[in-house]
């Protein structure tokens, strides 16, 4: 499946990194690109990914709110 995000709040390379290393972690995750200039992130999962859970993990990494863009299944 890939999933589209609207992340505001990232505006560096270090933003990117930090989220993606984050949601790397989650074994649900199979791949993701933050692009940091317009907020879209682009991620590919599995079904048993837990979207509140990645939310949550990315805001408290600092002032970012996550939205869900779109979904689609593959």
């Amino acid at each position: 499946m890939k999933t589209t995000l609207t992340i505001k709040g990232t505006h560096c390379a270090s933003c990117k990194a930090l989220i993606e290393d984050v949601a790397k972690e989650n074994s649900c995750v199979t791949d993701i690109a933050v692009d940091f200039n317009t907020g879209k992130t682009l991620i590919e999962h599995k079904d048993c990914l837990d979207w509140q859970a990645l939310k949550q993990e990315v805001e408290s990494l600092g002032k970012y709110h996550v939205e869900l863009a779109g979904k689609e299944t593959v």
